[in-house]
């Protein structure tokens, strides 16, 4: 039996109701709990508060109308392959003789190269070698096309084959380039660039270039006439 709250404020009756009020407190947190608890297992599948119809349209629809609006093929958009630019090669001579020669890439620098603080780093004008800080991995294999089938017999499968605006044989179709010719091979072609030519040092093809040490050993290499065969389709 409890004792009356009304009762004088003894000291034991007032502990009794202490008691009381710490359990019932108790009892309405452990209530609301387990009612918090339901309510996020069962928010799955129920409702809670307004909802609104969504008014964006659907973004996979609008992706297939506009793919539908698109014309069947894109190749009359670029033209010709003989004409893009990204197909076109740099030329080099033929070479006459057998030889090998070094060249070293020096680099300047065209502007300054500043920390986000602003102090310079390496100023306008500083000249490196780049080969000082990084390595190149494979051989390049630079070619006339008339060359290609020596190229692919020499090459290894790490090296690059590069293709100049070189000699055309009669084994070569009209439209062969870069990627025909690596379709045909089954090994990527690409094709000299410009830069790179410079870089390089390039003036003949074909030649092959490796990385030893700090420098770049460039093997010219003059082919009989018979060294370039027939690309087979």
């Amino acid at each position: 039996m409890l004792p009356d709250p009304n009762s004088t404020g003894h000291p034991a009756v007032r502990e009794q109701w202490r008691v009381v009020a710490f359990q019932s407190g108790m009892i309405a947190a452990l209530l609301a709990g387990a009612l918090l608890l339901a309510a996020t297992a069962h928010a799955g599948t129920a409702t809670i508060g307004r909802t609104w119809p969504i008014t964006e349209p659907d973004a996979l629809q609008e992706i297939e109308a506009r793919a539908s609006r698109q014309p069947s093929s894109m190749a009359a958009q670029f033209g010709a392959r003989s004409d893009w630019s990204a197909l076109k090669a740099a030329s080099l001579g033929q070479t006459t003789q057998t030889r090998v020669r070094s060249v070293f890439p020096f680099y300047t620098l065209a502007m300054d190269i500043a920390l986000p603080g602003g102090k310079v780093l390496y100023p306008k004008g500083y000249t490196f070698n780049p080969l000082a800080y990084v390595s190149l991995p494979q051989r390049l294999i630079v070619v006339d096309p008339a060359d290609i089938g020596w190229a692919a017999r020499t090459a290894s499968l790490t090296d690059w084959i590069l293709l100049t605006a070189g000699r055309r044989p009669d084994s070569l179709q009209i439209g062969d380039d870069a990627l025909s010719l690596g379709e045909r091979l089954g090994r990527p072609v690409f094709i000299l660039e410009e830069r790179v030519k410079q870089r390089l040092g390039l003036t003949v093809a074909p030649v092959i270039v490796r990385q030893v040490g700090e420098r770049l050993e460039l093997t010219e290499v003059r082919l009989a006439p018979n060294n370039a065969r027939k690309v087979r389709p």
